[in-house]
């Protein structure tokens, strides 16, 4: 896949099947949308999928937001579906007051070359987003490409959306974030060392920071599993315990991490790239009276973990 990043200044020449959209977790109702335009290629179309980096709503915020999918996650799952170019497009002023006839002129048919236009039936563009799935149509024969408009899906009659999948993080409720999202929640980054604690007490955890963008659920115990991106251990989901928080017992400094328990492992994983799949929150992070009281509760919190995996004692 090639990524176009930090630039308006392109060209594709290949014609192509564009796909727009914001992306924030890769729900169900983006996932339609790839395969719709994966779908293009049939045709003889180069998949591009075309986004904002930074977001409109984190431009107008003026400070950064907490994503869902991060720019490096939309770029391993693009690149793992496929795509054939991937358009970072730099969101600025400039680029903000574009009128939507502009947008599409010199954008998407201009730059993107595109034959064909896959998008949400309420996609908006342009000067305040004034640009609309009804503008694409009504232009589409003069500038010499097809509309595919992608329904909403629905999940217990509300529309899936990246808004419903925040409130649903946000919440701690995994299992539902889980069902609008076709997967499990996750968080990915690189194993580094943590204090150890877990270790010379006889449960030891591999430690993750998430990025800072990243939108994390409630701080607490999550069931979980986990995926190593290792030649070794790819492709294997490993049964596992995640604390999401600060650790407040042994630890005062209020780093925020991603500390997992992983059952019946004992392989050296420092300095490998994971990822967390949250299954089912647990309980709230509790500051203890001792490291004994923390020890008998991980304890306790790690057999009901055996038990939620079906695992053997």
């Amino acid at each position: 896949m090639k990524i176009i990043e930090n630039t308006t200044e392109f060209n594709i020449n290949e014609k192509t099947a564009v796909a727009i959209g914001k992306f924030d977790g890769f729900h169900r109702g983006h996932q339609k949308l790839l395969r719709m335009l994966k779908e293009q290629k049939d045709n003889g179309l180069a998949s591009v999928v075309f986004t904002f980096v930074p977001s409109p709503a984190a431009f107008f915020a003026g400070h950064p937001l907490k994503d869902l999918t991060t720019v490096e996650e939309k770029r391993s799952i693009f690149g793992q579906a496929g795509v054939d170019y991937l358009i970072e497009y730099p969101f600025c002023q400039e680029t903000a007051d574009m009128e939507p006839l502009d947008y599409i002129k010199d954008v998407l048919a201009g730059r993107l070359n595109a034959k064909c236009i896959v998008a949400g039936d309420d996609v908006s563009f342009g000067r305040n987003g004034a640009g609309s799935c009804g503008l694409l149509k009504e232009k589409a024969a003069e500038y010499g490409y097809s509309v595919i408009v992608i329904d909403k899906v629905l999940y217990m009659e509300r529309e899936v959306s990246s808004t419903y999948v925040r409130e649903e993080v946000r919440n701690g409720n995994m299992e539902l974030a889980g069902k609008l999202l076709g997967q499990p929640y996750h968080i990915g980054g690189e194993i580094v060392h943590g204090r150890q604690l877990g270790r010379t007490i006889g449960m030891p955890t591999v430690n993750l920071i998430p990025a800072p963008e990243k939108l994390l659920p409630p701080n607490g115990v999550y069931f979980s599993y986990v995926r190593f991106f290792d030649r070794g251990l790819s492709g294997i989901k490993y049964p596992s315990i995640t604390n999401i928080g600060t650790k407040p017992t042994v630890d005062e400094r209020e780093v925020m991490g991603v500390e997992t328990y992983i059952y019946d492992f004992d392989k050296d994983v420092y300095g490998k790239t994971m990822e967390v799949f949250l299954l089912k929150f647990v309980r709230h992070e509790m500051r203890f009276g001792s490291v004994e009281e923390l020890k008998s509760r991980m304890a306790r919190d790690i057999a009901a973990g055996r038990r939620f995996h079906n695992l053997e004692f």
